[in-house]
């Protein structure tokens, strides 16, 4: 594998909201970001659990999806240029003799940088894959673990299992677009939220969706498309169900990777940082978003987009101490209307 390197003012580990709005309030300060994310596509939680449902406490959006917010992110941050390294992991971070770092990921991508921002959310997020033989065969081509386009579900026959938030909310959201939905859970109670428990039971009972307590056994197929599931029920019966898709929703695993291993100041997966500075302990090291955590912390993309200008101001000083940071607002100042390209 051929290492490819780069050069930059910082690095920002994490393509999140978060992590995008970073770039965008470092580039308004002449801070030039690379970012890296071990999804192959921005948006962090926002674009791999919820891209189409609505979040409603983003200022002055009564109501964004998850991805419409991350396309006017990057939008927004696009006049800065922020480069992006999809499919990696960072690996190691290293203290070069010159005091910058130098991050390596696990595809050989080697960035080094004045400052290295954490904006990893909670970690990683992988599905928990269900005890089913030969489920990998089938995975994104007919077995899926997230929802990218509603529309590539249109008019299938949808298998969807699990009891939680995800199982219920993608019931009610596929059932009038797709043939019809199925929901196999292995108990006739549930973990959702009880109006989405209603609202199942009310398609339920109209005949709209079908529901099983049970497990899937097997898929049958082949070339990655099922063609049927094997279920058994919790009486013991086995039964043959005819499926274009499965989406199994067991829940997902978090990890923090080798950022665990660098030396930070962690508790339960948690990043301390100085609320004033976002600075972790460590000079020229920063954490930002739900990865970090200090007193007082709340956890909502808002907090982030704070902590975000905040890191950005102070990280400035570390890297450029003998410039001049660009002040006054968006709105007045040619200086960063200039950057902007606003004319």
């Amino acid at each position: 594998m051929e290492e490819s390197h780069y050069e930059t003012d910082m690095v920002i580990i994490g393509a999140g909201p978060v992590g995008i709005f970073a770039s965008f309030q470092a580039g308004l300060l002449g801070i030039k970001c690379h970012l890296l994310d071990n999804l192959d596509r921005p948006g962090g939680q926002c674009t791999q659990l919820y891209p189409e449902k609505p979040i409603y406490d983003i200022p002055a959006r009564p109501s964004v999806t998850g991805q419409k917010l991350i396309d006017d992110l990057l939008e927004q941050a696009g006049p800065f240029d922020p480069q992006f390294h999809f499919n990696q992991q960072a690996q190691s971070l290293l203290r070069l003799d010159d005091g910058r770092w130098q991050v390596s990921t696990s595809h050989g991508v080697v960035v080094r940088a004045a400052a290295v921002v954490i904006a990893a959310g909670a970690g990683s997020f992988v599905p928990k894959r269900p005890a089913i033989k030969n489920i990998e065969d089938f995975e994104d081509k007919s077995v899926f673990y997230e929802v990218h386009r509603m529309a590539d579900f249109k008019d299938k026959n949808v298998v969807i299992v699990g009891g939680g938030d995800s199982a219920l909310d993608w019931v009610l959201s596929l059932t009038p677009i797709a043939k019809r939905v199925m929901l196999v859970h292995r108990r006739p109670d549930f973990r959702a939220a009880p109006d989405s428990v209603d609202k199942m039971f009310d398609l339920l009972n109209a005949g709209k969706i079908d529901f099983t307590v049970g497990t899937v056994q097997e898929i049958q197929g082949q070339d990655g498309i099922i063609d049927q599931l094997q279920i058994q029920t919790a009486e013991g019966d086995n039964i043959t169900h005819t499926c274009d898709v499965l989406m199994p929703f067991f829940g997902l695993k978090v990890s923090l990777g080798p950022i665990a291993e660098w030396g930070l100041n962690l508790e339960r997966n948690h990043i301390h940082v100085d609320a004033a500075t976002h600075e972790t302990g460590i000079e020229g090291l920063y954490s930002i978003g739900d990865i970090c955590t200090y007193p007082g912390k709340i956890k909502l993309i808002l907090t982030g987009f704070h902590e975000a200008a905040t890191m950005a101001h102070t990280a400035f000083s570390y890297i450029f101490p003998n410039e001049k940071k660009a002040s006054g607002y968006s709105s007045t100042s040619s200086e960063l209307q200039s950057r902007l390209g606003v004319k």
